[in-house]
């Protein structure tokens, strides 16, 4: 009779797995992958969790793939044949996906992150005002499923699927939100479309220009600086610093064309991509 794994057999190393860069103590570093993991350990689960953290550490899962709603990975357990875990996780409908596009676009310095591959945190609150709660709140909202023998949920394998899915989140956090529905080009070009969008109808809110009527005679315009006093200031100091200036403080260096990789393209009528390849270019030291 073939002892299950659960039951204390010995655990089939493998070679090549994906092994978690955490040796030892909490796994994730990003506040999101640590409020993904903080959502998981809140249903206590015990010393699966353990274990399955054991497990990612061992390099014991083969394969992690994600894509809209679901998650898929192979771990090996105890027998010969790895074992194969789905993950399951609704994703937003599109209008909630539209609410928190605009959102995100409204912001200026929320979109210029994401723009730069960084998760802003509030993005969470906007995810909740939209009714779509980025992380899942309950054991329910999550379809799990593992080909072993192990009746429990989750077992050591969902469990170090979930340690790993939390470290793919800190090396990409776009990957939360490909979980949800939306992958980042997809999304990163609805935010560009929206902030440039909102900008040409500023522009065209702008008000008109005054009439001729309502524009100041040139004649009483001179007349009315000719008659004014003389200034009681040095013309040839007048640029000048009543006190000396000290040498200003080194600020954090940063790439030069930093601002122009955060925009978005021009519209085509000035210049596009290529416009933005052009200026790019002025940006750069000389060498």
């Amino acid at each position: 009779m073939t002892t299950p794994d659960y039951w204390g057999a010995r655990t089939v190393r493998v070679e090549g797995g994906i092994r978690a860069r955490s040796t030892r103590g909490a796994i994730g570093e990003s506040w999101w992958s640590k409020r993904f993991l903080a959502v998981l350990e809140s249903f206590a689960l015990g010393t699966r969790l353990t274990r399955g953290r054991n497990y990612a550490r061992a390099g014991q899962v083969l394969s992690l793939d994600i894509a809209p709603g679901t998650v898929r990975a192979s771990v090996q357990g105890s027998r010969p044949r790895p074992y194969e875990v789905t993950i399951t996780l609704a994703v937003f409908p599109d209008p909630a996906w539209a609410a928190i596009e605009q959102a995100l676009a409204a912001e200026a310095l929320g979109a210029a992150k994401l723009l730069a591959g960084e998760l802003p945190p509030h993005v969470e609150d906007v995810c909740l005002a939209a009714g779509a709660p980025l992380f899942p709140a309950r054991l329910a909202d999550l379809a799990m499923r593992c080909s072993c023998p192990d009746q429990a949920v989750p077992c050591k394998h969902l469990a170090a699927t979930f340690y790993l899915l939390a470290e793919r989140f800190d090396a990409d956090p776009f990957d939360i939100l490909l979980w949800r529905g939306r992958a980042r080009d997809a999304l990163l070009t609805a935010l560009r479309t929206i902030r440039a969008g909102s900008h040409f109808e500023a522009l065209a809110e702008d008000e008109p220009e005054p009439s001729t009527a309502e524009m100041p005679s040139p004649i009483g315009t001179a007349g009315a600086l000719a008659n004014l006093p003389e200034p009681d200031v040095e013309i040839e100091r007048f640029w000048l610093s009543p006190v000396p200036l000290t040498d200003p403080v080194p600020s954090h260096a940063t790439e030069r064309d930093l601002l122009l990789r955060q925009l978005p393209p021009p519209p085509p009528e000035l210049g596009g991509a290529e416009a933005l390849r052009r200026l790019r270019r002025w940006y750069r030291p000389r060498s």
